[in-house]
């Protein structure tokens, strides 16, 4: 039996199998997001070279850049960013220092509270914002139930400090979620090495523990600043007096006003701001190694 098998031919050995090539695999999204998205984009631009009255030209292009509603909401838009982005940069690296290292009961539960928080939509936690500190909330009831004012002292929701407050509110988690991620790779050997050598709790945190979180604190901020530039519902929600920023000029623009050219312009120019802070964030990552 064995001489047999032995003596058997050896089997022939086919060529190599002609699978699909790797490139045949990317083509599904790329035609799912052609289609979802850049052809809409595609349609945005080229509704902003056609005016209402026919043909192709960059009129529009002039009159929006000429008007000063829009250079208002451009700087509206930026400072609102920066400011937000600074505000959970801060507040979100002081939270997630208290939850990773800093043992409390429900340190784990809060962790976890963090990740659904990162699902609800920016309204609710506007609309939550109103509850307590609107014209009609918790906290000017409470005023005027006790000194029996006709308002509240709190007024400040519809002012542009509230949309401040509401897109540092619900844009911190944002920040704090990949800090914890980067928190939990520290070795907390590390720290019981530079207490047990007399440094103070500052100087562990400025030169152990924010190195190891820079690369998390440039991903959190770059998420933040660009969904910041592009926030609609919180301002929408807040009802702010004055405060018009680049996302609700298009939609005055194309609801209210009715002028789709200058609103497709707006728009043009918002997602050139995001697309060129996103490049900006890949370049300077790569340079610094992130």
């Amino acid at each position: 039996m064995a001489s047999a098998a032995a003596a058997a031919p050896p089997a022939a050995v086919t060529g190599p199998r002609k699978g699909i090539p790797p490139w045949a695999w990317a083509l599904p999204p790329v035609a799912v997001l052609g289609l979802v998205f850049l052809y809409p984009l595609a349609l945005v631009v080229q509704q902003s070279f056609r005016p209402d009255t026919g043909g192709t030209s960059a009129q529009a292009y002039g009159d929006v850049f000429a008007s000063a509603a829009f250079r208002e909401a451009l700087g509206t838009t930026v400072w609102l960013a920066l400011g937000s982005t600074a505000g959970c940069l801060l507040l979100g690296f002081v939270l997630a220092l208290v939850i990773a290292f800093v043992p409390f009961p429900g340190g784990k539960a809060v962790a976890k509270f963090i990740d659904v928080f990162l699902s609800f939509p920016s309204f609710l936690i506007t609309l939550a914002l109103l509850f307590v500190y609107g014209t009609v909330g918790m906290a000017n009831g409470l005023w005027t139930g006790a000194t029996g004012a006709a308002e509240g002292p709190f007024q400040f929701l519809t002012t542009p400090w509230g949309v401040l407050l509401a897109e540092i509110t619900y844009f911190t988690p944002f920040v704090m979620r990949p800090l914890l991620a980067a928190f939990s790779g520290i070795d907390t050997a590390q720290l019981e090495v530079a207490s047990s050598l007399g440094a103070r709790p500052a100087r562990i945190v400025r030169q152990v523990v924010l190195p190891e979180a820079l690369p998390a604190l440039a991903a959190g901020g770059s998420l933040v600043l660009v969904l910041c530039l592009n926030e609609f519902g919180i301002v929408l929600f807040t009802g702010a007096k004055g405060v018009t920023t680049l996302p609700m000029l298009v939609y005055s623009k194309a609801i209210l006003e009715s002028d789709y050219p200058g609103a497709c312009v707006v728009a043009v120019v918002n997602v050139l701001i995001s697309v060129g802070l996103y490049g900006l964030y890949r370049v300077v990552s790569r340079r610094v190694g992130a």
